[in-house]
């Protein structure tokens, strides 16, 4: 996978070799579980972003790269209704959803009304898995999520991709950030390969951040954190 390989959206990327959009780390519930006082809304902006997406690319395929739903133990009334909402939204597009597993989705067989995987595999030979473990499967290049990456640019928080060529067994990597909008992330900037919980991540300085501002329809791309580390 090269970086022309991929387009990048907001919090997510498109195939066009396998006309696929992937998200990764939706954590369907986190608000829910919050203890704050306001409401979230969290699954209308779910929706409308995941629509934008769709609008934009229309996908044949939808895969989810692990970490649909947020709580390990339970999965409460109204987060099974996101859960069929978000997979309904992927089937009115004409697209076919596919859910990975990640470590946060140990309910998720129970309650999902699409297809479970480890890792899914695309025609391309590209392998998508959440990347909280090493991968089921070999393939040609790898997507994952899991880290939850964002780039600190002038005291901003940005969230970005990472794309490493070469990094796990001499073949690609693409990282994305978390789809949810809750999660603060991990600030990637000084992160080394001991830093990442993803077993995917041998040689962090090898990765470039790709960050996607909607608002100005822009993709911008950095060096490899390896030389971003002296001058950011």
């Amino acid at each position: 996978m090269s970086a022309s390989e991929f387009v990048v959206g907001d919090r997510g990327v498109y195939l066009p070799a396998d006309d696929a959009l992937v998200v990764a780390d939706v954590h369907l519930g986190r608000a829910h579980a919050s203890n704050v006082e306001f409401p979230l809304n969290e699954r209308r902006d779910t929706l409308d972003r995941l629509g934008t997406l769709l609008d934009r690319f229309d996908p044949e395929t939808v895969v989810f790269a692990g970490d649909v739903l947020h709580r390990f133990d339970a999965v409460p009334v109204p987060v099974r209704e996101s859960l069929d909402a978000l997979v309904t939204s992927v089937r009115d597009a004409d697209a076919e959803p596919i859910l990975v597993r990640g470590n946060h989705d140990r309910q998720l067989d129970r309650v999902a009304s699409a297809p479970v995987h480890d890792a899914y595999r695309l025609d391309s030979g590209t392998v998508v898995c959440h990347g909280h473990e090493e991968p089921p499967a070999g393939g040609e290049r790898y997507i994952v999520g899991h880290d939850h990456p964002v780039l600190a640019v002038e005291g901003r928080r940005h969230p970005c991709l990472l794309y490493g060529p070469g990094a796990y067994d001499g073949h690609p990597v693409l990282m994305l950030p978390p789809f949810t909008t809750l999660a603060a992330g991990v600030v990637v900037n000084e992160m080394r390969a001991k830093d990442f919980d993803s077993p995917l991540v041998g040689r962090a300085g090898t990765f470039h951040p790709v960050v996607r501002d909607p608002d100005a329809g822009e993709t911008l791309r950095f060096p490899p954190l390896g030389e971003l580390r002296r001058v950011l």
